[in-house]
C-alpha cells in the first residue's frame, strides 16, 4: 500500500471524506477506486459509490481475494444505504467466508452487521438478534463498536425493551465519541432522542394520552387487555393474537375496545367494519358471522356478549381494557414510518419490507403523494420515495416486523 493510499484510509477511518478524495480522486487503480467509492458513498453520492465499488473489485486480480471481498462489503452496505433489499445475500456470505478464511476479524464484524441490518430493515427481529447474538466487538475499532451497539439497540427497541436500548446506547455513545466521527454521534443522539418522544397513544372516553416507548412496554406488560392499533393484535399478558391479516375483525375489537365497559350499536359495529352506510339484513348475517370468528378467536382473553342494542366485550378475570393506538393514524401508517428514515426508498424495497406487492405499495404512494405527505425522486427504475423526518414523536411501532412483541 503506498503512501497516499494509506492517508486516504486514514482520513476516511477519521470522517475525514474531502481530505481522502483530495489524496486519491485522480487515480484509477483498484484501490484507488475502492477508497473514491466509499468517500462517495460517505458523501451520499450512492449510485457513483457503487459504479466505483464494482470497477474496483473487477480491477483486483484473483490472487487480491481478500481485497475483492472488502469491495463486496463496502458495495452491501451502499445497498443497504440505498434501501436496494432485493439483491441475493450470497455474495456477502462469500465474502464472510473469505474475511473468517484469512483471520480479517474486523471485514468480517462488518460483513455480520450489514447483515443483521439487512434484516432489521425487513422487519426479521428474531434471524437479527441472532445474528448479533455471535458477535464480539471487544477489541475492535471505536467506529465500528459504535455501529455494533446501534444496531443492538435497535433490535431492543423494535421488541420494546428499553432497558438494554438504553444500556446499547450508552455504549454506542461512548464508542462514538472514543472514535469522533460527526456521523455516528449524531446518529446515537438521534436513537436516544426515540426513547423521549411519543410513540403511541392511549385511547380513552373523552380523550388519549400520549405515551413514550417505556411507558408502552409498561403497559404492554400490566395484564391489560390491550387492543393494538399499531401491531394490529389483541395482547394480555404473554398471549398475543395477531389480526393484521384479518382487518374486518380488528376493527370489530376495536370498536369494542374503544366501548367498553358498555356496548356497541349493531349498526355502527357494521358501519365500522364494512363500511355499510345503510345496512340491509345481508350485512346483519355478516356481522354474527363475523363476531362469531372474533369469539373463538379471543375466547381465551375475553368474551363478546350480545346486549340488547349489539355486543360489549367482557374481559377475563377483570382486566382493563385499553386501546392502543399509533401517532401517526391512516391505513398506511407503517409505509410512512419507513419512508420518514430519511432515506430514499425504491417501490420493490417497500415492498420486500411490508410484505404486501408491489402493485399494492405503488398504490398507496401514489395516494400519499397526492395527500402531500410523500415526494418522489428519479423517474422509471431509479425512482424513490422520502417522506419528511417526524421530529415530533418515534415510529418504531410502526414498522414492520415478523415476531409479535415479547
Amino acid at each position: 500500500m503506498d503512501s497516499l493510499i494509506a492517508a486516504a484510509a486514514r482520513a476516511l477511518a477519521a470522517g475525514d471524506v474531502l481530505g481522502a478524495l483530495k489524496r486519491v480522486a485522480l487515480r484509477d487503480d483498484p484501490p484507488a477506486l475502492a477508497l473514491r467509492g466509499i468517500a462517495m458513498a460517505q458523501l451520499g453520492e450512492h449510485p457513483r459509490a457503487r459504479e466505483l465499488l464494482r470497477r474496483a473489485a473487477r480491477g483486483f486480480g484473483t490472487h487480491e481475494e481478500l481485497a475483492r471481498a472488502r469491495c463486496v462489503v463496502a458495495e452491501a452496505e451502499v445497498a443497504l444505504a440505498m434501501r436496494d433489499l432485493g439483491g441475493s445475500p450470497r455474495p456477502l456470505a462469500a465474502a464472510l467466508a473469505t474475511f473468517e478464511a484469512r483471520a480479517d476479524r474486523a471485514n468480517a464484524l462488518q460483513a455480520r452487521l450489514i447483515a443483521a441490518r439487512r434484516l432489521l430493515l425487513l422487519g426479521r427481529l428474531d434471524e437479527a438478534a441472532a445474528a448479533l447474538a455471535g458477535l464480539d466487538a471487544r477489541g475492535l475499532a471505536p467506529s465500528l463498536a459504535a455501529v455494533a451497539e446501534l444496531t443492538a439497540a435497535e433490535v431492543a427497541l423494535r421488541s420494546l425493551r428499553t432497558g438494554p436500548a438504553r444500556a446499547a446506547l450508552a455504549r454506542a455513545h461512548e464508542a462514538a465519541a472514543h472514535a469522533g466521527v460527526p456521523a455516528l454521534l449524531a446518529e446515537v443522539a438521534e436513537a436516544r432522542a426515540a426513547l423521549d418522544r411519543p410513540a403511541a397513544r392511549r385511547l380513552f372516553a373523552g380523550g388519549e394520552q400520549a405515551l413514550r416507548l417505556d411507558e408502552v412496554a409498561a403497559l404492554l406488560a400490566s395484564g391489560a387487555l390491550v387492543v393494538d392499533a399499531c401491531r394490529h393484535g389483541l395482547r394480555a399478558g404473554v398471549a398475543w393474537r395477531p389480526l393484521a391479516r384479518r382487518p374486518v375483525l380488528f376493527a370489530l375489537a376495536r370498536a369494542l375496545a374503544e366501548a367498553w365497559p358498555g356496548d356497541v350499536d349493531r349498526q355502527a359495529l357494521i358501519a365500522r367494519a364494512f363500511g355499510a352506510r345503510r345496512p340491509n339484513e345481508s350485512h346483519r348475517a355478516r356481522l354474527r358471522v363475523e363476531i362469531g370468528r372474533l369469539r373463538a378467536l379471543v375466547a381465551a382473553l375475553a368474551r363478546i356478549e350480545a346486549t340488547a342494542r349489539g355486543f360489549a366485550l367482557r374481559p377475563c378475570d377483570a382486566r382493563a381494557v385499553v386501546v392502543l393506538a399509533p401517532s401517526i393514524d391512516g391505513d398506511q401508517a407503517s409505509l410512512v414510518a419507513l419512508l420518514c428514515d430519511g432515506a430514499a426508498w425504491s417501490t420493490s424495497a417497500l415492498a420486500l419490507a411490508l410484505g404486501d406487492s408491489q402493485r399494492t405499495v405503488q398504490r398507496a404512494l401514489v395516494e400519499l403523494e397526492a395527500a402531500g405527505r410523500v415526494r418522489s425522486i428519479g423517474r422509471a427504475r431509479a425512482r424513490r420515495w422520502l417522506a419528511p423526518p417526524l421530529t415530533g414523536f418515534t415510529t418504531i411501532l410502526l414498522l414492520p416486523t415478523t415476531l409479535p412483541l415479547e
